[in-house]
């Protein structure tokens, strides 16, 4: 019987996590309402990068201090 190969999640998981949005959407933009201003159509994609690069930063902080768990100090 043949052996059964296994998929590569992994790879597959960090080019669908690079394109997900990490901010709630209707809560940003009620924010931005509630301060009498208009959100762009590109807006939400920015600052959801903005938030990606962020956490990157944390976790290369908390790798350099040999630590495993993001801590407010690391962002």
């Amino acid at each position: 019987m043949a052996k059964k190969t296994k998929k590569k999640p992994a790879k597959a998981a960090a080019k669908k996590t690079a394109n997900e949005p990490l901010v709630v959407a209707s809560k940003v933009k009620a924010f931005i309402k509630s301060q009498k201003m208009m959100t762009s159509s590109d807006a939400l994609g920015a600052l959801s990068d903005k938030v990606y690069c962020i956490l990157k930063c944390a976790v290369a902080r908390a790798q350099a201090n040999r630590r495993s768990t993001i801590k407010p100090q690391d962002l």
